[in-house]
């Protein structure tokens, strides 16, 4: 197996935490190959891209937080999706498996083998043209949102699912989530939380206009269909990427996937922990720190 490194080099400890991983790979023998920017941070040379680096290996060891796993993701290209293993040098890190000081717990678990594959759901989004043109527009681990962009005022979108009318949101925005994406921006704009592996989309309103509009869940292979109001632009972004202003007269469809994720996880590490940990729920039946 080779595993390849990809670290968001920006991060304070980004520098630190790649030069003990390679030191730990070294050690204990495993094949590995650094993208470009990441080695350079520790003085080495390397001429791959993210989508070069995928391409050549068999799994990616991402050190950064959630944002770095969605950003390499969408750089790697659909062609090239790979088991993703986190390394968390960020902040809450819902997609990570280890904290950057556990490294050597890390690679042990690599050499090892002794992980589990976690099979993420993706969303695939579409633009429909007023010709009945249809083109695609990328996948999302997370979510793809809505939203009304800078202006002050709500904006109106027309909800079909499988082509049956479902509502009409006035509303900041609206989110459709996969059950990755249920701690993200969903969870914050008043969703629930699904376990992760859930066949299932979530449709989230953001500050809806009537309080009635509470967030739906949906089948997983559901086709949702958004249109905006015949006098409205809004705005688009898939996992907080690729930014697009959507028409009145275009619609954005969105179904979950064929392909999925691979997301490294530990056995041990159920996600009623992970939530423990990163939420810091607390009950009587929940160890106390």
């Amino acid at each position: 197996m080779t595993i390849g490194l990809l670290a968001h080099i920006e991060k304070k400890g980004a520098a630190e935490a790649v030069s003990l991983v390679v030191q730990e790979l070294k050690k204990h023998g495993l094949s590995f190959l650094i993208e470009k920017a990441t080695a350079a941070l520790i003085g080495l040379s390397s001429n791959l891209d993210e989508s070069n680096l995928a391409e050549q290996t068999d799994l990616l060891l991402v050190m950064g937080g959630d944002g770095s796993i969605l950003r390499a993701l969408h750089r790697i290209g659909r062609s090239h999706i790979k088991p993703i293993f986190g390394l968390n040098i960020g902040s809450l890190g819902f997609l990570t498996c280890f904290a950057a000081c556990d490294y050597q717990r890390a690679i042990q678990c690599l050499a090892d083998k002794s992980y589990l594959l976690s099979e993420r759901s993706l969303l695939e989004v579409f633009l429909e043209n007023p010709k009945k043109q249809t083109i695609p527009l990328g996948l999302a681990l997370n979510d793809l949102v809505v939203s009304r962009g800078e202006r002050s005022q709500l904006v109106t979108l027309s909800v079909a699912i499988d082509g049956q009318p479902l509502t009409q949101y006035d509303a900041d925005g609206l989110i459709i989530a996969t059950p990755t994406g249920s701690t993200a921006y969903s969870l914050a704009a008043g969703g629930p939380i699904v376990m992760p592996e859930s066949n299932v989309l979530l449709i989230t309103a953001i500050c809806p206009h009537v309080l009635t509009n509470r967030s739906l869940v949906v089948a997983g292979q559901s086709t949702i269909t958004i249109t905006p109001t015949s006098h409205q632009e809004v705005f688009m972004n898939i996992d907080g990427r690729n930014i697009r202003l959507v028409r009145p007269e275009e619609q954005l469809v969105i179904r979950t996937a064929s392909q999925k994720l691979p997301l490294v996880m530990l056995p041990e590490i159920t996600f009623a922990e992970i939530l423990h940990q990163k939420l810091k729920w607390r009950g009587s039946n929940l160890s106390k720190e």
